[in-house]
């Protein structure tokens, strides 16, 4: 990843930036395509992963569409290039601006976790003279085994519709004369990387589809969401996550019906290891029990370490040998603005240019401008290593 050129490039530019390994990106592409491809299944891109115009014009190239949380997610596909016929919408709290930019779109598929979604959404398409197509999204009550903020799967979240609500569901779709069912939606969580998980909502679904088989509704697509997970400890040796793997459990345990598609929504699994946050170190400081390695990156380059505690493996680009261990915190006045503790480096000083690891999905997409900060800048591989 970080090899002498790009390092001599990498000290000329201004930090803290966002890199992106495009080579990495295409692999994963490429690795998506061949796979998914065996069985005929349809892949659309979750935005809300890294919305980098960039980054998203490259993965519209390989003919995915687009799944998307918000009108200006929906706008901007658009803008990448993404079919409306490949777009869908979710999100448990759309609103009607957001709703029209979809209908005004032609978008290919609402997936509605609510009916007061779904009596808006009849309402506003009937004002358009339109008919929306729609996908329930369904809680299957699986646990991805992940951490709880990004499980969504179980019924104490806040997505999706419980079993219990199928026939007041089934009911209400039979009066709505603006929406048309087409699809039955699910997702259960986000880095997931424990794949029998997979397995078990495959046979979550294979129920469900029975009960709505018994009943005589018949719907032309399912859609099983996304949450394939990546190894954040070993970017290096794991780039690609194993979709050969993961593509396979659906194949062999979810039971399609005659001519039924199969969606997936992936995001993080497709932009997550080609990208790095490079900073450079603005001081070593010693503390009473242990040091710190202040960086000119923080929290509102790359989010999740204090959102959630996430793990992203640190690494001194510009040094090797003898080690010691640090503290690798941010700038921001916050205390939860730190990266890593005791991570083991190799002696660190002031301009050292450290990277933080598989940061391509909510990198970027969660940057802010707390203490005014600017948005960092984005570096592509293809615009700095040699031709």
């Amino acid at each position: 990843m970080f090899n002498s050129t790009r390092i001599d490039k990498f000290n000329q530019l201004e930090t803290p930036f966002y890199f992106y390994d495009m080579n990495i990106l295409e692999q994963t592409l490429n690795s998506i395509q061949s796979e998914s491809s065996k069985y005929g299944y349809h892949i659309h891109y979750a935005v809300k992963a890294n919305a980098n115009p960039k980054i998203m014009q490259k993965i519209q190239s390989y003919g995915f569409g687009a799944d998307c949380v918000s009108g200006n997610e929906i706008s901007r596909s658009v803008e990448c290039g993404f079919p409306a016929s490949k777009i869908v919408y979710a999100g448990v709290g759309k609103s009607d601006k957001e709703i029209k930019t979809a209908l005004e779109t032609d978008i290919f598929c609402f997936n509605c976790e609510s009916i007061p979604e779904m009596e808006l959404i009849n309402e506003l398409a009937k004002q358009e003279g339109k008919v929306a197509k729609i996908a329930i999204r369904i809680n299957p009550n699986v646990n991805a085994n992940t951490h709880h903020y990004i499980t969504t799967g179980i019924e104490e979240n806040k997505f999706g519709i419980n079993r219990w609500e199928f026939d007041s569901v089934i009911e209400n779709l039979k009066t709505f004369k603006n929406i048309k069912l087409i699809g039955l939606h699910f997702h259960i969580g986000s880095q997931i990387t424990d794949l029998s998980v997979f397995k078990g909502l495959c046979l979550r679904i294979n129920e469900i589809q029975e009960w709505f088989k018994e009943r005589q509704i018949f719907v032309d697509l399912i859609n099983v969401g996304g949450g394939f997970g990546v190894d954040y400890e070993n970017p290096d040796e794991n780039p690609i996550p194993d979709f050969t793997t993961f593509f396979a459990i659906f194949d062999e345990f979810l039971n399609l019906k005659a001519n039924q598609e199969l969606h997936f929504e992936l995001g993080r699994s497709v932009v997550a290891q080609c990208g790095s946050v490079m900073s450079r170190v603005l001081y070593v400081k010693n503390g009473v029990n242990t040091k710190f390695a202040i960086l000119d990156a923080g929290m509102t380059e790359l989010l999740r370490p204090a959102l959630y505690q996430a793990y992203h493996k640190i690494e001194n680009v510009s040094a090797n040998g003898e080690t010691d261990k640090y503290d690798v915190v941010g700038p921001i006045c916050e205390s939860s603005d730190c990266f890593g503790k005791s991570v083991k480096l190799p002696k660190t000083k002031r301009n050292d240019l450290i990277a933080l690891r598989t940061t391509g999905a909510y990198g970027e997409a969660m940057a802010s401008q707390y203490n005014l900060r600017n948005i960092a800048n984005a570096v592509f591989s293809d615009e700095i290593d040699p031709a």
